[in-house]
């Protein structure tokens, strides 16, 4: 690798340029956070169109222990670590949070309004309570 390389690079492992490797860990949560802010504000207006719903804002939020969250104004909080999980599972938790926007509780029209947008529900429900604890741990 080039030393001089301005950005993380992925091939096998992870690339983090010298000028960067004082605090190289910082530097890695950074980069995670701007690729969740991209992934993940495009897939939830993407979602939010499916779904006929207005959004105001997306956020990436820096959470310990909750994915997402929504408010009354219709902004939405998405943990940045979900940018480490699988992509149904990030379409898993918008949609999840998107929902709540349309039906609040977790009542059937809720969970019906999740099932109609993600097929894969219980898939992502079991995969968040088998690994979600590896998408908290420290770089």
């Amino acid at each position: 690798m080039n030393s001089e390389t301005p950005e993380i690079q992925l091939t096998d492992r992870f690339f983090i340029p010298s000028s960067r490797c004082t605090d190289g860990a910082a530097y890695l949560r950074d980069w995670y956070i701007s690729r969740a802010r991209d992934k993940i504000t495009s897939r939830a207006e993407y979602h939010a169109h499916n779904l006929g719903i207005q959004i105001n804002k997306v956020k990436i939020v820096d959470n310990r222990y909750r994915w997402g969250s929504c408010t009354i104004k219709n902004n939405v909080n998405f943990n940045w670590r979900l940018i480490k999980a699988p992509m149904f599972i990030i379409d898993y938790v918008i949609v999840h949070e998107l929902a709540h926007l349309i039906e609040s509780n977790h009542t059937p029209v809720f969970w019906n309004i999740v099932k109609s947008q993600i097929t894969q529900v219980e898939k992502a429900k079991e995969w968040l309570k088998q690994n979600g604890q590896l998408l908290e741990q420290q770089l």
